[in-house]
């Protein structure tokens, strides 16, 4: 869970939490190093994506955990085609669906880090690095996943 240097080409937009800042303590947990989780303070369910309401018993304002950024490879696609014109030189890339067995199994997607021709395997192990981009305005971090 080190930093490393930027993953993505420049000219991508900036990940900025929704105007109404239902996303914020994720994006901040990221800067700060830490990975954060929604669970529910009434039912102890967990959820991701950011949302102001418990999925499972629909009480409002669900807590922020610290989650350790580990989990296994549930899913994945090696993307050839650029999603964004920024990537257009830069495929292909290896897009995971990490699920986290230790906050719910709650899934997440982000990178694979390493050759994007790499085998992946369903269930491999992987661990959380933060990708930090002080020098943005506004200052943004990501996290990307690699084989343990």
């Amino acid at each position: 869970m080190t930093a490393r240097p930027s993953y993505l080409p420049s000219g991508l937009p900036i990940p900025v939490p929704e105007p109404d800042g239902v996303s914020e303590p994720y994006w901040c947990g990221l800067r700060e190093g830490i990975l954060r989780v929604q669970r529910c303070a009434h039912c102890h369910a967990w959820q991701f994506g950011p949302e102001w309401i418990c999925h499972a018993c629909l009480k409002f304002d669900p807590a922020w955990v610290a989650v350790e950024p580990s989990g296994e490879i549930y899913s994945w696609e090696r993307v050839w085609h650029p999603a964004h014109p920024a990537l257009k030189d830069h495929g292909p890339y290896l897009a995971v669906l990490v699920e986290l067995p230790h906050a719910g199994r709650v899934r997440m997607i982000g990178n694979l880090l390493g050759d994007p021709l790499q085998d992946v395997r369903i269930g491999a192990q992987v661990e959380g690095v933060f990708e930090h981009h002080p020098q943005a305005s506004p200052a943004y971090s990501l996290l990307q996943w690699r084989y343990r």
